[in-house]
Parts: structure tokens; C-alpha cells; sequence
């Protein structure tokens, strides 16, 4: 399978708390949650039901699927009948959750995968054909770049600045080139690119 991810980001990277509540994530005192909220148009909208509907399967970091589990796992086909083919898919689909501390997930089709994570998603891209999708996660996304694991990448940049919480790459860390397959702005100023892990970047050479 391919290993696709899509997180939304801030101009300055931050992935911390896009949601819709604003008390989802105030790790290290963040105060500026729910900034996505309202972002993106119609064509937006539809590219990311698309995506989700285009999975035949879902790994998730531990916190992003508690989230999930709690929302669009609870949630039946008239909480949000705009985003049913989001909920059917996340509902029917098999689930997989990096985490070595999830034992017991109440979350129907879910596999929890505690031991060697890279042999076991290795195991999952082995399998033919389909695509194995990663939403938000930003700590998951961070380690399956530096462990070479990831096919293709989308970044829904919405334009704002917060100055403050977990970005989406931190300030040190490996070096990855990146080819540009797709790219494209919507109504609302919300800019959709989607990337191919092209190796390492060249530098000019020291004088």
C-alpha cells in the first residue's frame, strides 16, 4: 500500500489544536486552538472527503485517534451529513494506532501496534495495491519522514500565524527534499500541496 499523510499547518507550521474544540490539545500552555475552524471552501471540503474516502486503511498516532475515536466514532450519519463519507470511511475502514500504551481500544476495527512499529508498517506497505492513509498525527508524521516511510505528503496551509505550538517539523532534525506533484489555492486562501519524498536536498558547496 501506499503510505499517504495529510495534516493541516499553520504559515508557520503549527499543527497543534486546528480542531473544532478548542480545548482538544493545550499542551504546554497553547491558548490557540480551533484555527482552522471555518477554513477552506466547498473545493477544499471536497478534495478532503476525496482523500478519506480513497483509504483502504488508517494508521493514527494515540492522540489523533482518541480524538477520532470520540468523535467520528461516536458520531452516526446525522451528527454531520455533510462529512458522512469522512465518518463511513474512518468507520469502516481497518484502523491502525501507533502507540505503546492504547490497550484495550473500544473503537471497532482497530489494531494497535505497540512493538517494532517500522516492521509492522513495512508489513502494511507490503501489501498490494490501495493506500494506507495518516490525518493530523504531526508526532507520527515526523517519524515515519525520518524513517523513509512516507509515499506522498498534502499540506493544507491555512493562512494564519499563531506563534506558538507543536509544529509540523521541528527546528533541528533530518533533511528531506520534496518533489511538488500538485498544488493548488482555494476561495479562502487555503493552499493544498501535495509532495513526493525526493531524497536529500543538494547544498552549494562549502568555499
Amino acid at each position: 500500500m501506499k503510505l499517504t499523510t495529510m495534516a493541516k499547518v499553520t504559515i508557520d507550521g503549527v499543527v497543534q489544536g486546528d480542531g473544532g474544540a478548542t480545548e482538544e490539545d493545550r499542551r504546554n500552555g497553547f491558548e490557540r486552538g480551533g484555527w482552522a475552524l471555518g477554513r477552506g471552501d466547498a473545493d477544499t471540503h471536497s478534495l478532503i472527503k476525496q482523500t478519506f474516502q480513497r483509504a483502504d486503511a488508517f494508521l493514527l498516532g494515540r492522540r489523533t485517534y482518541e480524538l477520532f475515536a470520540a468523535s467520528w466514532g461516536s458520531w452516526t450519519e446525522h451528527h454531520v451529513p455533510d462529512w458522512e463519507p469522512v465518518r463511513r470511511a474512518l468507520n469502516t475502514r481497518p484502523k491502525y494506532v501507533a502507540s505503546t500504551t492504547l490497550t484495550d481500544p473500544a473503537w471497532a476495527g482497530t489494531t494497535v501496534l505497540s512493538d517494532d512499529l517500522a516492521a509492522a508498517i513495512a508489513e502494511l506497505k507490503a501489501k498490494p495495491g490501495g493506500e494506507l492513509h495518516v490525518h493530523g498525527s504531526g508526532t507520527l508524521i515526523r517519524w515515519l519522514l525520518e524513517n523513509g516511510l512516507v509515499d506522498e505528503m498534502t499540506l493544507l496551509v491555512v493562512p494564519v500565524i499563531l506563534g506558538q505550538g507543536t509544529r509540523l517539523f521541528p527546528e533541528t532534525g533530518p533533511d528531506l527534499a520534496l518533489d511538488l506533484i500538485d498544488s493548488r489555492v482555494d476561495s479562502k486562501g487555503v493552499t493544498t500541496q501535495v509532495f513526493r519524498p525526493a531524497g536529500r536536498p543538494r547544498y552549494a558547496p562549502a568555499r
